[in-house]
């Protein structure tokens, strides 16, 4: 499963906040939520928050083992 526990330390690290990907990048509210929740985003998605970010993708999310999360829970 691909967890996106990366992206806020990340965050923390850079000095950004939600409020500032939501107003000043244009990040939508609904990928920080599919993203709090680990599910499934695009690597569109993933390759913008890197370009932001200017980090690594392995600083906004990370495979572990075990059972995959149903994509709509």
């Amino acid at each position: 499963m691909i967890v996106f526990d990366p992206f806020w330390e990340t965050m923390r690290l850079k000095g950004i906040t939600q409020y500032q990907l939501i107003k000043e990048y244009r990040v939508s509210h609904g990928l920080l939520d599919r993203m709090r929740k680990n599910q499934v985003i695009s690597l569109y998605s993933v390759n913008k928050l890197c370009q932001i970010l200017n980090c690594q993708v392995s600083d906004v999310c990370m495979y572990v083992p075990g059972e995959p999360r149903a994509e709509n829970k």
